[in-house]
C-alpha cells in the first residue's frame, strides 16, 4: 500500500512538513538534503548572465506588474514586449514563464533569483 511516497519523498526538500515534524526528524538525525546552486546554466553560459528567454520573461513580468499591480497572472496571459535591437514586438506567455520558472527554481542562478525577488516574486 502506497501512502504518498513516505520519508523518501520528503527527505529531499522537507517541503510539506510541519515545524513539529521537522523538529522530530532533526532530533532523529534526519536532515534535509542541501540543494546545490548551479555555477553555470545549461549550455555552459556564465552564471552572471541572464539568458535571453529569462530576460524576456522578466521584462514581461515587470510590464504586467506595472499595469496590474500583482505578480499573479493567469496561465493564458500574453504580454507583448519590445526587445532591444528588434523592431517587432514579442509575445511572452507570462503564465507559462512563471509556472516553468517556479517549477525549475532550483536551477535558477543567483542573478535570476535576484531579478525575480526585486520584482516581488515571493518564492524566488
Amino acid at each position: 500500500m502506497t501512502l504518498g511516497g513516505g520519508p523518501r519523498a520528503k527527505r529531499t526538500t522537507g517541503r510539506g512538513l510541519s515545524g513539529e515534524q521537522q523538529r522530530r526528524l532533526t532530533a532523529l538525525g534526519v536532515t534535509p538534503a542541501e540543494r546545490p546552486r548551479p555555477e553555470t546554466t545549461s549550455g555552459g553560459k556564465a552564471a552572471g548572465k541572464l539568458s535571453a528567454a529569462f530576460q524576456r520573461g522578466a521584462a514581461a513580468l515587470a510590464q504586467y506588474i506595472t499595469r496590474e499591480g500583482t505578480t499573479t497572472s493567469p496561465g493564458a496571459t500574453l504580454e507583448e514586449i519590445t526587445v532591444d535591437g528588434h523592431d517587432t514586438a514579442v509575445n511572452v506567455r507570462l503564465g507559462v514563464f512563471m509556472s516553468n520558472t517556479r517549477s525549475r527554481r532550483d536551477e535558477l542562478t543567483e542573478p535570476q533569483r535576484t531579478a525575480l525577488a526585486e520584482l516581488g516574486v515571493e518564492w524566488a
